[in-house]
């Protein structure tokens, strides 16, 4: 609040912003929902909101099937609806499919060393994931329901770049 009584504090560059529900609403949807996963992917692939959340809908399914874990119990109890939220351990092998690579820029005591700003991510179509969140950035633009930057602050574990 008071950063200009602190010489060390610095300005950062943040990212535009726009936005962008990846078709949810034209896809019939409505109302609030933690379908980050969904949207941010959407936007990315430029794929209709639709297919991507069936598409993700059946791998929720499918990891409930054929595994025997926390994440397969807790599908299988709750539904495989990607309309709360997607496990990284069921999107991630579907978003490398669509052509991403995943740069992951934390490490496990390493602490934060890349933040959602433009100075510190590559231009391109990225998908980035941030604390309980993916975003979608495309050409140095936030693409999303809200911006989720933090005025540049926000930690970045890591990043889905288009090949």
């Amino acid at each position: 609040m008071f950063s200009f009584f602190n010489p060390f504090s610095k300005s950062c560059s943040t990212f535009g912003f726009q936005l962008n529900d990846g078709g949810r609403l034209e896809a019939g949807f409505s109302g609030g929902a933690g379908d980050c996963v969904v949207r941010s992917i959407a936007i990315a692939t430029k794929l209709p909101y639709l297919r991507v959340y069936e598409d993700l809908r059946q791998a929720n399914e499918q990891y409930a099937q054929n595994r025997n874990d926390r994440l397969a119990k807790r599908l299988s109890a709750t539904g495989a609806t990607p309309r709360n939220g997607n496990h990284r351990n069921v999107f991630h092998d579907y978003i490398l499919a669509q052509g991403f690579m995943w740069v992951p820029t934390m490490k496990i005591g390493g602490g934060c060393r890349v933040h959602l700003r433009p100075d510190e991510l590559p231009k391109g179509i990225l998908i980035v994931r941030v604390s309980k969140h993916l975003t979608a950035v495309i050409d140095g633009v936030i693409q999303d329901t809200h911006d989720p930057s933090r005025s540049g602050n926000r930690c970045v574990y890591g990043y889905y770049i288009k090949n």
